[in-house]
């Protein structure tokens, strides 16, 4: 597959990944290479990546955090801070982030602010990372169970998607990444959409096809709005509410946390449901989005005390100013609207309507 450009980095695709990252480490002699991984990544995925690295004589080290979303904090940035420190990293050092969106989040926040800023390349290895996370430089960590608060915007050298790693990928991943494909066709692209909610007529084969054309959508968003001042606050829907959603089951013990993608289905439905009370939106194609997000995804029981504590969170939404909660919603498949204002009972009706 063609690589794709984005405004400061360039994507690379399965064997090309290896020849691209491989003359950049000859071209660049970089004085040190650091790899990031996760308790999952270092089993399953480093050994394999390590056999294509070459790095001559350039010293590899290599990093270790714990896995998961409730590991994507401050406390652990420092202890990486610290281990880039203690190895003698130094401005020409570069960071190389393999694993899910946890790990290209982070390890681009580590990356960009030590020595205020040295060179990190993401090689994403979960689908959500490859069509999501690890494309158009958002990187950051968490606040408490308050998603993705403290970060910065910065693009990595290049992201090397190898999808042969999703064969390590338990499946409830896979399903989470696919949440942000739907999105992508959601906001963009009613053919892509179209495409993805019948996959009973493809096979496996056509896999890499989808991430591409998921990967694509991303960039040409990104791209033309780098910093979030317009356009690219459409890749938010569901996202308002789905953040809350996951920070919510994230924070109490007696709630069975969700995967990223796993609450952002539960938002998409939600704002889809808004987006007939506020844009215009047909009860046609709720129905058929509604359908085709349940296909893959199961309904979570909600009841009216969550429903409360999740508008609550709603205020901590980055996409807010001055106070007000603001939402992306469609007129049609395909065509978002931006900075929606919803009221409360508008979305104590939404959660009846996903109860129901």
């Amino acid at each position: 597959m063609k690589s794709i450009s984005t405004n400061n980095a360039t994507v690379f695709f399965n064997s090309e990944v290896y020849t691209e990252l491989n003359n950049y480490i000859k071209t660049n002699k970089p004085s040190k290479i650091f790899i990031l991984v996760d308790t999952n990544t270092h089993d399953y995925c480093l050994p394999k990546f390590l056999e294509r690295l070459e790095s001559g004589d350039i010293n590899i080290e290599v990093m270790e955090m714990p896995n998961g979303e409730d590991h994507k904090t401050i406390d652990i940035c420092t202890g990486v801070w610290e281990a880039l420190s203690e190895y003698n990293a130094d401005r020409k050092s570069v960071l190389i982030n393999l694993g899910g969106g946890v790990v290209t989040d982070l390890g681009g926040f580590v990356a960009s602010t030590y020595m205020r800023g040295i060179t990190y390349i993401n090689i994403p290895t979960s689908l959500l990372a490859m069509v999501d996370a690890s494309v158009g430089g958002k990187t950051g960590v968490d606040l408490g169970s308050l998603k993705n608060q403290i970060g910065i915007i910065n693009e990595g050298e290049i992201v090397g998607v190898d999808t042969s790693f999703l064969d390590t990928l338990p499946q409830n991943e896979m399903v989470s990444g696919f949440a942000e494909m739907l999105k992508h066709g959601l906001i963009y692209d009613k053919a892509y959409w179209n495409t993805l909610t019948h996959l009973e007529n493809l096979d496996l084969s056509d896999l890499d096809q989808l991430i591409y054309e998921s990967i694509v959508i991303k960039n040409k968003v990104v791209t033309s709005d780098p910093k979030e001042q317009g356009l690219r606050k459409i890749l938010n829907f569901g996202h308002t509410l789905g953040h809350a959603i996951e920070s919510y089951f994230l924070e109490n013990a007696d709630k069975t946390p969700l995967l990223h993608g796993e609450a952002v289905a539960i938002g998409m439905l939600l704002e889809t449901y808004l987006s007939t009370k506020v844009c215009g939106l047909s009860t046609q194609e709720l129905e058929i989005i509604s359908e085709g997000i349940l296909k893959t995804f199961s309904k979570v029981e909600i009841n009216k005390n969550d429903q409360k504590h999740i508008i609550d969170l709603l205020q901590y939404d980055k996409k807010n100013s001055h106070g007000i909660v603001k939402f992306v919603l469609l007129e049609a498949i395909g065509q978002p609207k931006t900075d929606c204002i919803v009221s409360d009972a508008l979305i104590a009706e939404a959660f009846d309507y996903y109860a129901n």
